[in-house]
């Protein structure tokens, strides 16, 4: 049985979501393990980078989409990319960090990217 486009869809962008994790635990063992302010910032700059493409590099798994879940899904994911884009733009290791992250976020929730992948899981 093939899967759904939402399901290809949905795990692309799981597989996009694990790689921020990643990417956010490398910049934390950097600077609070090792004091390496430098490193942490190119994390950061990967971070959105990945981030800034996203919608792009899913756009293909988007137009597979039912119209009207092709049109939400790719208005939010382009709010994902704009707002990294901007945090290149403006150069800010502190915005790039906060990159999917609610004001309210408490540590071990699930991020704004997380979130969307259950939700586009639902569809």
């Amino acid at each position: 049985m093939s899967k759904s486009a939402a399901s290809v869809l949905a795990d692309f962008l799981e597989q996009r979501a694990k790689a921020v994790r990643t990417i956010e635990a490398e910049a934390e063992a950097l600077i609070h393990g090792q004091g390496d302010q430098a490193g942490y910032v190119a994390k950061m700059r990967a971070k959105a980078m990945l981030l800034a493409d996203l919608a792009g590099d899913a756009q293909g798994l988007v137009l597979a989409l039912e119209a009207k879940l092709a049109a939400a899904a790719a208005e939010r994911l382009e709010e994902f990319s704009q707002s990294a884009a901007n945090s290149l733009k403006v150069g800010s290791p502190f915005y790039m960090s906060a990159l999917l992250y609610p004001d309210e976020h408490k540590p071990g929730e699930p991020n704004n990217l997380e979130r969307f992948v259950d939700e586009v899981r639902g569809w």
